[in-house]
């Protein structure tokens, strides 16, 4: 049998987690256990959850003592399953809703392929979450793409959403390799952890999960976007909204980060200028994003994350 194990960090989003808790307990499990681990990133709202609070499986809580972020936050629930026997690793955002399926269609996906490494599921926005409420019949809520599949471009170095704000008419039904997972939600298999490694830190939150993808292409794995598996997006539900400073901070010094590790030459270049730029014309939490990036102050950096 199939050991899975699911990791979900929770900082100061108790309602999102139990939330999200609810929902796994629901969920079908055929040919593989599931373990949920619960990383509490040194919330300042009382959070804490005994191992008998899920009726259908077991659940880990582990407290860190300062908050980590997305990456090193989940490393910890990585390294955790690593250690019992984990043949799959699901990264779960807590601010989603989920398929009964949807955890047994990403394991069939990975267990297919040796050599597929991480894998997607199709991803909606969560009713009212959408960028463009008013664009969208009653009947389609629901059906809106948030992620079904990840592009690069790698000219201007900006992932894309597949299908992002499109209503689900079937056009993106059919199993394929991708450029990147979105880190909401991705199976890791325990190959890839081992040979790839985890993680990175330096990032601690944004391109994380493109730079996993990244490495674990490199070393020659599939990255696969399943449609089969399904769940929602509460978009932004754990980051203060889009376009919020704690975004402008983190987005622009680790793209920075992510396109001198992995674009091309020309780019390369254009990042430079393009940086150069912002430090004398760009938002506040932008300039201060590239300055960090050029003073190779990553991790948590300069931003101060408030409850």
């Amino acid at each position: 049998m199939k050991n899975v194990f699911v990791s979900i960090i929770n900082f100061n989003g108790r309602e999102n987690t139990f939330s999200c808790l609810a929902e796994l307990d629901k969920i079908k499990i055929q040919d593989f256990s599931i373990t949920v681990i619960v990383i509490d990133n040194a919330s300042e709202e009382k959070f804490d959850i005994g191992p008998n609070f899920l009726k259908n499986m077991p659940l880990v809580f582990i407290r860190n003592s300062e908050n980590l972020g997305f990456a090193e936050g989940h490393n910890v629930g990585i390294r955790y399953a690593l250690g019992r026997g984990a043949d799959y690793v699901i990264i779960l955002n807590n601010d989603t809703l989920l398929d009964k399926n949807f955890a047994r269609e990403m394991v069939e996906a990975a267990s297919k392929d040796s050599k597929v490494g991480i894998v997607g599921p199709k991803i909606y926005f969560a009713k009212g979450f959408e960028y463009h409420k008013g664009r969208y019949e009653k009947e389609d809520l629901g059906k809106v793409f948030w992620y079904a599949g990840g592009q690069m471009d790698w000219k201007n170095v900006i992932g894309h959403h597949r299908g992002v704000d499109e209503v689900d008419r079937g056009q993106y039904d059919n199993t394929f390799e991708t450029d990147y997972v979105s880190g909401c939600c991705m199976l890791i298999t325990r190959k890839t952890l081992e040979k790839v490694g985890t993680f990175d830190k330096k990032y601690f939150l944004y391109y994380e999960d493109n730079d996993l993808s990244q490495r674990a292409r490199k070393h020659g794995f599939k990255i696969i976007y399943e449609p089969r598996a399904v769940i929602w997006h509460k978009n932004a539900g754990s980051a203060g909204g889009s376009g919020s400073s704690l975004q402008d901070y983190y987005i622009t010094r680790n793209r920075m980060l992510f396109g001198i590790n992995y674009a091309p030459i020309r780019s390369k270049v254009a990042l430079i200028r393009e940086s150069i730029k912002l430090i004398k014309s760009g938002r506040k939490w932008q300039r201060i994003g590239i300055m960090d990036f050029y003073r190779r102050k990553f991790g948590k950096g300069s931003y101060r994350i408030e409850p």
